[in-house]
């Protein structure tokens, strides 16, 4: 049996109980893409930077019992870091709903760049030439990725939409 020819659908039109107006177009989608990507990297990049801040002003936690990790929340700036890298996680997460995989994850591992430049300048880490040339390597591969469709599947409307 032959399917049926696809029609144009106009804004409004009911498929299957959705509209074709709650499927963004791919500029929308590509520009919520970037939107949520930026927010996904600073997250990342401002979180390991207070979290490491605040620890490396508390003594280190190697060999420590459990409870002085605890303890360690309770410094302001490592309860920052904390708290932006669960604001990471779930815009990570929301980004991965929508996006690939293999799109998502190197395109924000430019936050890995960020984070070096971090803790070059900020936390006055002495960086390698072999960290910069592996540095160098992250920003040809998310240039490359980058250049790409974040999403190779159709987006599904969102039930209850």
């Amino acid at each position: 049996m032959k399917p049926a020819p696809m029609r144009a659908l106009g804004a409004g039109t009911e498929v299957v109980g959705l509209r074709v107006a709650d499927v963004p177009s791919p500029a929308a989608l590509l520009l919520k893409t970037r939107l949520l990507t930026i927010i996904v990297v600073l997250t990342q990049v401002m979180g390991d930077y207070f979290l490491s801040y605040g620890l490396r002003r508390g003594g280190s936690l190697v060999g420590r019992p459990p409870l002085d990790f605890i303890v360690a929340l309770t410094n302001p700036w490592v309860a920052l870091g904390v708290l932006l890298l669960i604001l990471w996680l779930f815009s990570h997460m929301v980004l991965l709903s929508w996006a690939d995989l293999s799109y998502v994850l190197p395109v924000t591992s430019i936050g890995y760049v960020l984070v070096t430049l971090t803790g070059r300048f900020l936390l006055h880490e002495t960086v390698s030439w072999m960290r910069w040339g592996g540095v160098i390597l992250i920003v040809a591969g998310v240039i490359l990725v980058g250049r790409t469709a974040p999403s190779t599947k159709p987006l599904q409307p969102e039930e209850g939409a």
